[in-house]
């Protein structure tokens, strides 16, 4: 009985070995590593063993403020590739160099949301990672898109969906990975607020509410995705854990951690109505203002439209419809940034306080 059971624990083990070795063996061609989630995704995946190619510019980060040599220690590792995935050429050349890949993994997003930037990298640079995959033998492809496209008034939001729609049209197996609002994205206001200022917030500050999730959880989620049956050929809405937050529950949050009585700037929203068709008519006689109207049309977006599933038959945003995952919750964050610093969330072109 006992060499029995031996003997099924021995084959046990030796189906993990086989699945680490079947693991590792497996190439995973990641584009746009170096942005705020993509980062998390390759520690992530090279903490499981597959063996991982990073492609990336030469010079990264908010205001392309690193190094190659940086970019090399922030991916360890991987093995780190430079060039322009905007540039099919180079994509070929130096990323892919003729070798085989199992699986691309795109974390790209276009730096401002305009209307060039967004077609050439939500959309189109995007398509060059798919066509290089599948020209290096990929049958799988991740894609991190965003939660917003459910309700496409935005020309990224456009973009992101055509290529989403061509991934599902590629034949290839896909995971299409929609999150709510990143920690980063809610984190705008917190030093200004620990100086004393008021939080501001559109309208009475409950006209949005999401479901953050951070960069560690959503990256575990994407990971997951490669080997998960259950996780392949869907589009996958994903938030963090804990329910859905207001605008002025994320200010009331930080004057508690702070100690401070609440605060706030009530903004009308209705600028907005004013603003953009100025800039709109504007942008007729004068083309470069033209991401000046899309950058208040965004703006408008975010404070009017909550990053939640968005239930088809009702119209409304759905808290309860919005899955939740992962350990890492907004409370804790601002508690570390609050004493740490905000270094690695910076906003950048995204910023709006």
């Amino acid at each position: 009985m006992c060499a029995v059971l031996t003997s099924h624990l021995n084959a046990g083990e030796n189906r993990k070995v086989l699945n680490m070795e079947t693991k590792r063996q497996k190439r995973v061609f990641v584009v746009g590593a170096t942005g705020y989630i993509g980062k998390f995704v390759v520690r992530e995946l090279v903490a499981r063993g597959y063996e991982v190619v990073s492609f990336a510019r030469e010079q990264s980060g908010v205001g392309a403020s690193k190094t190659a040599e940086q970019t090399r220690e922030e991916l360890k590792g991987s093995e780190v590739r430079f060039g322009d995935v905007s540039d099919p050429d180079s994509l070929m050349k130096n990323g892919i160099r003729g070798e085989r890949f199992d699986v691309v993994v795109s974390c790209l997003t276009s730096r401002t949301g305009g209307i060039k930037d967004a077609w050439n990298i939500d959309y189109q640079a995007t398509r060059n990672a798919l066509d290089a995959g599948i020209a290096a033998g990929a049958t799988q492809f991740l894609l991190l898109s965003a939660i917003c496209v459910q309700k496409p008034l935005l020309e990224f939001q456009r973009a992101k969906l055509k290529f989403e729609k061509e991934l599902i049209e590629s034949g290839l197996t896909y995971s299409i990975l929609r999150p709510t609002a990143f920690f980063k994205s809610i984190a705008g206001q917190v030093e200004s607020v620990k100086n004393g200022k008021s939080f501001v917030m559109f309208g009475n500050g409950e006209l949005t509410s999401c479901k953050p999730i951070s960069e560690a959880d959503l990256a575990r989620f994407m990971a997951d995705c490669l080997e998960d049956p259950a996780k392949q050929n869907k589009i996958l809405p994903i938030g963090g854990p804990g329910e859905a937050i207001s605008v002025k529950e994320q200010g009331e949050m930080l004057f508690e951690l702070l100690g401070k009585e609440p605060k706030f700037k009530r903004v009308p929203i209705q600028m907005f109505d004013v603003i953009i068709p100025v800039l709109s008519v504007l942008a007729k006689l004068f083309p470069k203002l033209e991401d000046k109207a899309e950058f208040a049309r965004i703006g408008k977006y975010y404070c009017s439209e909550s990053m939640l599933v968005l239930n088809p038959e009702t119209g409304k945003y759905d808290a309860d419809a919005t899955p939740s995952y992962g350990s890492d919750t907004l409370r804790d964050f601002y508690k570390r940034v609050l004493t740490e610093g905000l270094a690695g969330q910076e906003l950048g072109d995204h910023a709006m306080f």
